[in-house]
């Protein structure tokens, strides 16, 4: 229950109100702000977070917008840039973006009984006093470069005005707007309770949670955050049910337990970093509201193994201010009715999917977001778009990587919609590097000077045939569901292999680990961007051998533990040959014999002696093997009396 006056507190500091004047004027008429926080994104997606008294942040404040505040660069992950003998790194102030106040709804202000909030400051990383690193950097950048050479690429090509609609000429450009949102699912349980994963699967195949009616505490907590993100100005459109989820039961105090629910908030777009900034926050007010409702929330990409995992679709759509100040849709045909986009959407779809597989590891960056990316949960496992049945009727494929979204009622709605991530990936990176892999795409287009009609044949073009831009031995089109209507050989023939692994993923980047060459694309060559690069891939593969040592092994172990007999030894055969099975499998996977090590063990060995090609193969084989398991053990249960 919100026991407090939501109008009266503070929540968003707009980039005019960032002067001196301006912030010590709000802070002093909001004394429930009683710290502010500095915060940047590492290459970890980890959120700094120092709290600084309100007071000494005024005393200061001249010297800390202009040059930041140091922090602890050992405790940041920036591997390869700051480490333990090279460790000064500052937080500096992003003057461009909204500032937003943090409240711990815990600890209530005695004079005010308001929250205590904290103003957080997003910020860059700089690395010894003068080289800006890190995520936010790469966004800024990579932006910065797009609009730039995209203007270039217009002015250098301007019969593709004669396909877009709403735009004459560069002439009537005033800038170029890049503009993303995201969309994020996240699972909500009651402290303590595990998941049937049965009873999920069997709710999730009946669809009997999606877009269903939010009761108990679960509604409680949607609702207020759904208030409380209102103040903020992000603008939500929606909080609904998602696919996965069972419903929650009463218990004899009155009150729901068993929560076990998959929700869904969705709200407007923004500029790319904007877009980036209000996911983060989101993220942390979601998490603390529905902790005031004594409610767990988990952001994992796959937390319950069998069950839908949680994505976060991210859209990309390209727009540009013109000089009357109107706006028009840069993506939009000059013929809706007769094209599904102008030249500059089909390049960039084009290059996003061809390049696809250079993002694979910013996208999909850890273990969990690999056991969502599987057939059937309604997430991506192929590189490949839907446009739709015709021209007049929008794709709502759910199957495939890319769609295109589009309403003909309103022409700057037109965008992509990219399925892959989750609420885990680095959405600073993950915007950045998509939209420098689709300049290349709209540079291929613009230069060979083809028409929607042409991109429309190459794009929709069958395994085998040339073209200007995509490979011949792949198609990249496909109306049909990815799921059922291809078997696998089938879809690794026409759509490539996917990785299976984090390792895998980043031999995209080089055979023998960081090729600046492959990843040019997505550095524009730029030392400091392959620099950003080669951090991020030290970090997350640290990140994705030490969470498998330390996390994934001991909860295999845990779930081989639970893998128990059940039936009497005189019980029929059928019981005896599974149960015989699953104790083979057991011992296979985990169990050491003499002369025989587990899988498990031979993982282990692999990532102490950092031999992370074995660590991928054998990652692979006990997936493949704890998968029969799940499967064997679950037929043995439901036969038993």
């Amino acid at each position: 229950m919100i026991s407090f006056d939501l109008n009266r507190m503070l929540y968003t500091l707009t980039p005019d109100e960032h002067d001196e004047e301006a912030v010590r004027s709000r802070l002093l008429a909001h004394p429930e702000v009683k710290f502010v926080s500095f915060t940047a994104v590492d290459m970890g997606n980890h959120n700094t977070d120092e709290k600084i008294p309100v007071g000494l942040f005024l005393e200061s404040m001249d010297r800390m917008l202009a040059d930041g505040v140091q922090t602890d660069g050992s405790s940041v992950a920036l591997p390869t840039i700051a480490d333990l003998s090279d460790a000064r790194v500052d937080l500096v102030p992003d003057q461009d973006v909204n500032w937003f106040v943090e409240y711990n709804y815990g600890n209530i202000d005695y004079e005010t009984g308001l929250p205590t909030g904290t103003l957080r400051i997003p910020s860059y990383l700089r690395h010894n006093g003068d080289t800006l690193v890190g995520p936010r950097i790469y966004l800024k950048e990579s932006i910065e470069m797009f609009a730039a050479e995209l203007r270039n690429e217009l002015e250098a090509h301007p019969y593709v005005f004669g396909h877009t609609g709403g735009v004459t000429g560069i002439e009537d450009i005033d800038e170029i707007m890049l503009n993303n949102a995201t969309e994020l699912e996240f699972w909500v349980k009651t402290p303590d309770d595990r998941a049937d994963r049965d009873q999920l699967t069997i709710a999730q195949e009946l669809k009997e949670q999606y877009w269903q009616r939010v009761t108990g505490p679960v509604a409680t907590a949607l609702e207020q955050t759904l208030e409380i993100l209102d103040h903020y100005g992000f603008n939500v459109e929606m909080g609904h049910k998602e696919v996965g989820g069972v419903k929650a039961k009463m218990g004899n105090s009155g009150n729901f337990d068993h929560i076990m629910e998959q929700l869904e908030i969705d709200w407007k777009f923004a500029d790319p970093m904007q877009a980036a900034d209000n996911e983060a926050q989101i993220r942390h007010i979601v998490r603390d509201v529905f902790r005031m409702n004594s409610l767990e929330v988990t952001f994992l990409a796959k937390p319950i193994y069998g069950v839908a995992g949680s994505g976060e679709h991210t859209h990309f759509g390209i727009s540009a201010r013109l000089k009357d100040g109107s706006r028009v849709n840069l993506f939009e045909p000059s013929d809706p009715d007769g094209n599904f986009m102008s030249p500059l959407g089909y390049g960039a779809l084009m290059g996003l999917l061809k390049n696809y597989g250079l993002i694979y590891p910013i996208v999909a960056p850890t273990h969990d977001s690999f056991q969502r990316l599987k057939p059937g949960y309604e997430a991506p496992v192929c590189v490949v778009t839907s446009l739709g049945q015709d021209h007049l009727t929008p794709s709502r494929n759910r199957t495939i990587l890319v769609g295109l979204v589009r309403d003909r009622k309103n022409p700057l709605s037109t965008r992509f919609e990219l399925r892959s991530p989750n609420p885990h990936s680095n959405t600073y990176m993950v915007i950045g590097s998509a939209f420098r892999i689709m300049l290349e795409g709209i540079k291929a287009v613009l230069e060979a000077g083809k028409t929607p009609e042409e991109l429309e044949k190459s794009i929709s073009k069958k395994y085998g045939e040339e073209d200007f831009y995509l490979e011949k031995a792949r198609e990249y089109r496909s109306e049909r569901d990815i799921f059922t209507d291809y078997t696998v050989e089938e879809r690794e023939k026409l759509f490539g292999r996917a990785p299976a692994n984090v390792w895998e993923s980043f031999l995209n980047w080089g055979e023998a680990g960081f090729d600046p060459e492959r990843v040019t694309l997505i550095t524009g060559g730029e030392e400091a961007d392959e620099k950003t690069l080669r951090s991020y891939r030290e970090q997350m593969i640290r990140k994705w051998s030490m969470e498998y040592h330390d996390r994934y092994i001991p909860n295999t172990m845990d779930f081989l533990r639970s893998c128990v007999k059940l039936h009497e030894d005189d019980s029929n055969e059928y019981d005896a040959a599974n149960w015989a099975s699953i104790a083979e499998l057991k011992s296979l996977i985990g169990h050491e014999e003499k002369g025989r090590e587990s899988l498990l063990m031979k993982a282990r060995k692999a990532i102490e002696a950092a031999d992370y090609t074995e660590l991928s193969r054998y990652e692979n084989e006990i997936e493949e093997k704890l998968e029969e398991l799940r499967e064997i053990y679950a037929r043995y249960k439901r036969n038993i009396i």
